[in-house]
């Protein structure tokens, strides 16, 4: 292929980027352009395909057909590994800086975008901290008092549907997982304990083991909710059946019910301060390695969040007045993608997508 029939094609592309000319035909060379380059900078098919979430077979064909477009060999695939060719380095080279010029162009238009839209739509489950996030908005807004954040509560499952039909920002839930489009960002790791009414034959324990709760009275989350299941998950391992009385789909309305000495939960810690303080409900630590939920930060994937999204972000993660970095315990949190209701010492497996 002749090197001005590459700079045509570079240069046509080019004008489409900066005309803002962007037709579904446009989308779709781009996108092949981007997992042409994924190839080439990874030197490898199965990485490249990764990175865009399609299939290995997937992106052997997107270069098929950019080859039968081009009508020239971009790589030599007669050997292992796979070479570059002059060609192929040349339209390699040319597609590199028309996806970088075009995400330099995403990112001035949604900066631009960020300035007339000042408002930070916030999905989060209940169980986050209400106190907690109040306290920080209101810091937010003394530092950034031209920008409003609309916090609303809802289910684990709501929280992703915002997300992903963009209705909402960011989310803040718990066992947040990345998906095909959803991003996913470590915050915090909350050690559970065992929460009593005063009145529980537990409650002047210092400690107690999690045998001991074999056959007493619990009250749980629904079955549908992940934290429900990773306490289950636990309990079968340890072969402990307590007597579920009642399931709640929120941390608040089951704590009320704790307080009438209903049964046992368990529960994080971060979550019962306001009702240790006032005497109406008591906690145990479990003894043994700890149990631990992990909270993180949910937004749309590849959908640019702007400065002031980020700033946001960046401040919820930093604040240690509201969120004590005691509760975050980076050995986690650092490996939060690969959690499953972990102890600290412990490799962590799997982490899957409800609260």
């Amino acid at each position: 292929m002749h090197i001005s029939r590459v700079r045509a094609i570079e240069t046509s592309i080019i004008y489409c980027v900066q005309t803002g000319i962007q037709t579904d035909g446009f989308q779709m060379k781009l996108r092949s352009i981007k997992v042409f380059c994924d190839v080439v900078s990874r030197r490898s098919f199965s990485e490249a395909a990764r990175d865009n979430q399609i299939t290995q077979s997937a992106t052997s064909q997107i270069i098929q057909h950019l080859e039968e477009r081009l009508g020239t060999k971009l790589l030599d695939r007669s050997t292992r590994p796979f070479l570059i060719t002059e060609a192929g380095q040349t339209y390699y080279e040319g597609c590199s800086r028309i996806l970088e010029q075009y995400e330099d162009l995403e990112t001035k238009v949604s900066g631009l975008a960020n300035v007339t839209n000042a408002t930070i739509r916030v999905a989060s489950i209940y169980s986050v901290g209400l106190s907690y996030m109040r306290q920080f908005v209101q810091r937010f807004n003394e530092s950034n008092p031209d920008i409003h954040v609309q916090l609303e509560y809802h289910h684990p499952q709501r929280v992703y549907d915002l997300i992903k039909s963009g209705e909402s920002d960011i989310g803040l839930l718990s066992y947040a997982a990345p998906t095909r489009s959803i991003s996913a960002i470590a915050w915090r790791a909350e050690p559970m304990v065992v929460v009593l009414g005063n009145e529980h034959p537990l409650a002047d324990c210092d400690e107690v083991s999690l045998q001991s709760l074999h056959g007493l009275e619990m009250v749980a989350f629904n079955q549908d909710l992940r934290i429900r299941q990773e306490i289950q998950a636990v309990f079968s391992d340890c072969n402990i059946v307590p007597r579920v009385v009642m399931e709640f789909d929120n941390i608040e309305t089951l704590k009320r019910a704790i307080e009438i000495n209903t049964g046992f939960s368990i529960l994080p810690k971060a979550h019962i301060e306001r009702e240790l303080i006032s005497g109406s409900l008591c906690c145990v630590n479990i003894s043994g390695p700890p149990l631990i939920r992990p909270v993180g930060i949910i937004h749309r994937n590849q959908v640019p969040l702007g400065t002031n999204i980020e700033n946001f972000i960046e401040m919820l993660i930093e604040d240690e007045r509201i969120f004590p970095k005691g509760e975050r315990h980076p050995e986690l949190l650092e490996n939060q993608t690969n959690h499953r209701f972990s102890v600290l010492d412990e490799p962590a497996p799997a982490m899957a997508t409800r609260q």
